[in-house]
């Protein structure tokens, strides 16, 4: 490939994302707004909410690795996983709706954050090899933006912020953006650029939801080393 051709590809891919972005910015608001409602609903709505979404993040994954057994199994883990997240956090009975407001608040602000930092400030990529657009400067973003909304969160709850609120609210932003890496490196595996057309300026379900995944299953996965299964909210938020 030509140098000209290299700075040629960059800009044309920067234009598409800029006529992309009211697109991308509605259909987040519209997706947002259903998430948080069926949250808030809890119960049979929410359940059957989630284990949609999960259904049709395996049906992604599936369609991507080609049905192969071992990418198969690893699928039906991941997508498993994110439902069984989304449920039992949900189902604390105490903490469930705030822990999930968190974190939606934690991933979504992290993902807005690295975007509009990485554009300001560009510089040193990520890992260019996986994801091209994705910078150094964006991270640092996400970072800082994610933790921050997450205390916003706990503040409005009612809660008094503790040290490893800010611990968690850092472990999960990070697990977040290497969620969001881990599929574009699935993706450069199988050649595959969106995961499906399904989401207006956004691909697929498993395009939306990669952060979402990851950081849920680490959520989860703290508050029920905490404070066990039926109490998993309540062992990420109380301290």
């Amino acid at each position: 490939m030509s140098p000209a051709r290299e700075v040629e590809e960059p800009a044309q891919n920067a234009t598409q994302r800029a006529s992309e972005l009211p697109l991308r910015v509605y259909s987040s608001l519209a997706l947002g707004a259903l998430a948080l409602a069926v949250t808030w609903m809890g119960g049979i709505v929410f359940a059957l909410f989630w284990l949609a979404a999960a259904i049709g993040v395996l049906v992604e994954w599936v369609r991507i690795t080609s049905w192969r057994p071992l990418w198969l199994v690893a699928g039906v883990v991941y997508a498993g996983l994110f439902a069984a997240s989304m449920l039992i956090l949900r189902g604390d009975p105490g903490f469930g709706f705030v822990a999930l407001i968190w974190l939606f608040a934690l991933v979504w602000t992290a993902d807005i954050a690295a975007y509009f930092a990485g554009r300001a400030f560009g510089g040193r990529k990520l890992w260019p090899a996986v994801s091209p657009n994705k910078t150094w400067s964006g991270a640092v973003g996400a970072t800082v933006a994610g933790p921050l909304a997450g205390a916003i969160v706990i503040a409005a709850a009612g809660l008094a912020l503790r040290p490893m609120h800010v611990v968690l609210m850092v472990v999960i932003v990070i697990v977040a953006q290497l969620g969001d890496l881990m599929e574009s490196a699935i993706k450069r595996r199988f050649g595959v650029k969106d995961s499906s057309h399904l989401i207006p300026g956004h691909g697929g379900l498993m395009d939306r939801c990669d952060s979402l995944v990851a950081a849920a299953a680490v959520a989860l996965f703290l508050g029920v080393a905490r404070a066990g299964t039926n109490a998993a909210a309540e062992g990420l938020l109380s301290w």
